[in-house]
């Protein structure tokens, strides 16, 4: 939980806003551009999950429907994943970063971590939602 409240006060400190919004990404070369580029692609993949969600809640919820009460439990269970996947991805982002530990690497390898996890989650989110058959 340390890394979900230190990030917004590490990319506080990057840049100003009004720099943030001048940063091409296609074209980042300095490493403030790319610690920029790298929280704005976290954050898109963050609200893709955040958009799923309610999706894969909804699914959770019809699969526990038609069940007797003694047998429903798939909503907790998704519920249970989620926060048990959260705590994981963000020790294990933390982690990542410790290879530029102190560095102006470190922010930068931590947000990559945090969006290659997070799209991986709504692909997983999504399966539950639309199983291939």
């Amino acid at each position: 939980m340390r890394l979900a409240l230190a990030l917004p006060f590490l990319c506080a400190l990057i840049a100003p806003a009004a720099a943030e919004e001048e940063v091409d990404c296609a074209n980042a070369v300095t490493q403030i551009d790319m610690t920029i580029c790298t929280d704005r692609d976290y954050k898109a993949a963050d609200a893709e999950l955040n958009a799923v969600w309610p999706q894969a809640r909804a699914a959770a919820k019809a699969m526990d429907a038609g069940l007797e009460d003694s047998l429903k439990g798939a909503d907790k269970a998704l519920l249970a994943a989620q926060r048990g996947w959260i705590a994981y991805r963000d020790g294990r982002c933390e982690l990542a970063g410790f290879a530029a530990r102190g560095g102006s690497l470190e922010s930068t390898l931590v947000l990559s971590c945090l969006a290659d996890m997070t799209r991986a989650r709504t692909e997983e989110l999504r399966q539950l939602i639309e199983p291939e058959q």
